[in-house]
């Protein structure tokens, strides 16, 4: 996912979007300003950032500058005794700030992956400053003048596409921001948005601090009856690094408590270790979120407001594909009754199983994983610890360049002189079919305690032209998977290996971007499109055979467990689609609130999670104090995963139509979605490959809903 990510690009953009990723603790030191590579040719290969002499010390004074050049370019437009044209003055402010912008991305990409107290004390200190000067430019009246007489003109002017939808989208990032508004109103603005971004990085903050500090340790080894060998040595590893030798602690990751809750049959433990995750950020503690989010909702409200806009949720969703919240809320509500339907099935099924063991007890949310597991067990006689030996990371890792290989060409060139801001790293060169140099992809697969939770891509650089040149982009692929152990390789889960290619997807969207602009204004509900569209291809048995191969023999996963798994396809999709819709719609409510000034957070969601039915035995998968995703780029924006793969789903049948890994598609897909997204109409690019709109029956077929 595109997640949580700070993208600094402010002066296209006009808005300050979040992208987050690392560097590691070890690297950071007292660093003389004075040796700060930010002001010099990096001297690495393919300039990529020389994080083996970043230091900490080096991103305030290179940020300071970094703002001191682009408001010096910023003046220099606004100067101009000449006439405003598209050339001085809008693609003059997309090419400003670009010390700024790949200073930002660097900084905001190490405050995920690899963060620390003073990384995140630095965050705090920056956000007023960044925010202040995000509002100068936004707020520049000479600036948006010289920008609306061109606007004003545009029927006028020759412009292509592109160029249209660059001046388009410019000129409401200026209205969205404030622009028209009067001095006092603009005042208002500026105090709003640098509080904001003050409390958006606490919530974040609270959360990495809960998850590191929620788990269970089990002294004995009794209570690990049930665990697959590896779910146990993992535990053993985690406590080692933990200082507590002997002994086994699982945390709130996911890669630790999931495993737990499939094979515990202590359902103690079970209840204790799903709190550890579900009640992040909602135990009245420092770290707890429910202030912190009161506030950033009726700061949202007042600059919806400010702004004319009803509500939030009407603000953040105009500029996308859906428009509306009532055409959001419609396309949730069309999928929500069949997914409610079917996971209260589920529901009965599993709560016979405990009927039959004589457990005497109803289902809880803690008991769904453990119970689901002996369900796909009986139906499908398939379980995970079977599949996990056929899914080696490397070998996973092997089968998404292959897919790329087969699809586009790509050559993908491990390079170990390439910095890296943690030895986990691994970095790949890649190279077009042409043999031209595409981009670099870092990968950064294990959790850490100093590492966001969860799964995202980004980018050290996106790509832009210079000189008539294409700049290069440094893409990232950031994971929590499943640690290796002591004599065990990364063996992944189903999820990780589908998560994984989610991911790739992203990254493969960062690399073939061709623009001649850096602003990019794609939808954040078409963004998805690129990710979801590679795990189509996980479980595809040609696919399959290409790289799931038993880790100690090498041996082709067996055509009787590919039937198994194709057989379980729709098994839980009933929970998986409703704890998902679940999260959309307590997001909207959020955003559609008129005042959040008096609302108790837990009651809120208690109120909201009533309204549509949700049954008691499944949790939203996100509640509200550890939401990151609606802090973080995906405001009133949550539903952009399953908006986005209604695209996936019918742009995939175009493959279904022809063959798996047939090459004109995927040069159609390739020059019409991932080349261009975010540089025009993103309906119009998608009819272009698909040469119509998107259908939802796929979707509903995908997920056993029709």
């Amino acid at each position: 996912m595109n997640k949580q990510n700070i993208l600094i690009v402010i002066a296209p953009a006009l808005l300050l979007t979040v992208l987050c990723l690392p560097l590691a603790a070890s690297a950071w030191g007292g660093a003389a300003v004075g040796d700060n590579p930010f002001f010099s040719a990096y001297g690495t290969p393919f300039d990529t950032p020389p994080f083996d002499r970043i230091q900490l010390a080096h991103f305030k004074p290179a940020v300071l500058e970094g703002m001191k050049r682009q408001q010096a370019e910023i003046d220099a437009i606004v100067a101009s005794l000449k006439a405003p044209t598209f050339e001085n003055t809008v693609v003059a402010l997309d090419s400003s700030g670009q010390m700024l912008g790949e200073v930002g991305n660097i900084f905001y990409s190490l405050l995920s992956a690899a963060t620390s107290q003073e990384m995140q004390d630095l965050a705090s200190e920056l956000a007023p400053l960044l925010s202040a000067h995000q509002d100068n430019i936004a707020l520049n009246e000479k600036l948006f003048a010289r920008v609306k007489a061109v606007h004003d003109r545009r029927a006028r002017l020759k412009l292509d596409d592109v160029q249209r939808y660059l001046l388009e989208n410019t000129y409401k990032g200026f209205v969205r921001s404030g622009a028209l508004l009067d001095a006092e109103r603009k005042e208002r603005l500026r105090e709003i948005n640098r509080e904001h971004s003050l409390l958006a990085l606490k919530f974040s903050d609270n959360v990495l601090a809960e998850t590191n500090s929620s788990f269970i340790v089990i002294d004995s080894k009794d209570d690990l009856a049930g665990l697959p060998d590896g779910v146990v040595a993992e535990a053993a590893e985690t406590a080692k690094a933990m200082n507590m030798d002997g002994k086994w602690v699982f945390t709130a990751q996911k890669t630790s408590w999931i495993p737990f809750l499939q094979y515990s049959p202590r359902r103690d433990l079970r209840q204790a270790l799903f709190a550890c995750f579900f009640m992040r950020g909602d135990r009245d503690n420092d770290k707890d979120n429910k202030a912190v989010l009161q506030r950033l909702m009726v700061l949202r409200q007042e600059r919806a407001r400010l702004l004319g806009y009803a509500t939030p949720a009407d603000y953040y969703i105009e500029p996308r594909m859906a428009g509306t919240p009532a055409r959001v809320d419609a396309f949730l509500r069309q999928l929500w009754t069949p997914a409610l339907a079917r996971a209260r099935a589920e529901r009965g099924e599993m709560q016979k199983i405990i009927d039959q063991e004589g457990g005497g007890f109803r289902i809880e949310p803690w008991d769904w994983w453990h119970y689901a597991e002996k369900l796909r067990k009986a139906k499908y006689d398939l379980d995970d610890s079977a599949l996990r030996p056929y899914f080696m990371l490397e070998n996973v890792q092997q089968g998404m360049f292959t897919l790329a290989e087969r699809l586009w060409g790509l050559r993908f060139v491990e390079r170990k002189d390439i910095p890296v801001y943690h030895p986990d790293v691994r970095v790949a060169e890649v190279r077009d079919r042409d043999g031209s140099l595409l981009g670099i992809l870092y990968m950064d697969f294990f959790p850490r305690d100093n590492k966001q939770g969860g799964a995202w891509s980004g980018a050290f650089r996106g790509t832009f032209y210079r000189d008539g040149k294409r700049v290069v982009p440094f893409a990232t692929l950031v994971g929590n998977f499943t640690k290796p152990t002591p004599g065990t390789p990364s063996l992944l889960s189903l999820d990780e290996v589908s998560t994984s290619f989610h991911e790739f997807g992203h990254a493969l969207n960062t690399l073939f971007t061709d623009s001649r602009y850096r602003s990019n204004f794609a939808p954040q509900d078409s963004v998805e499109l690129p990710s979801q569209m590679m795990e189509h291809w996980v479980l595809e048995p040609e696919m399959l055979k290409l790289y799931a191969r038993h880790y100690q023999t090498g041996e082709v996963i067996p055509a009787e467990l590919v039937e198994k798994i194709r057989n379980s396809s729709l098994f839980n999709q009933g929970f998986e689609t409703v704890e998902f819709l679940a999260s959309c719609f307590l997001d909207m409510a959020w955003h559609q609130l008129e005042s959040a000034l008096n609302v108790n957070v837990t009651r809120f969601e208690k109120q909201v999670m009533d309204g549509i039915g949700l049954i008691p035995e499944i949790l939203p998968r996100w509640k509200s104090t550890y939401f990151t995703h609606i802090h973080g780029g995906y405001e009133a924006g949550y539903y952009s995963y399953i908006w986005s793969e209604q695209l996936d789903c019918d742009a995939f049948e175009a493959f279904k139509e022809t063959s798996l890994f047939d090459r004109r598609t995927a040069e159609s897909f390739r020059r019409n979605i991932l080349a261009r997204l975010g540089t025009e109409d993103a309906m119009t690019l998608y009819k272009r490959f698909r040469g119509r709109e998107p259908r939802i029956e796929p979707l509903l077929k995908k997920r056993g809903l029709l």
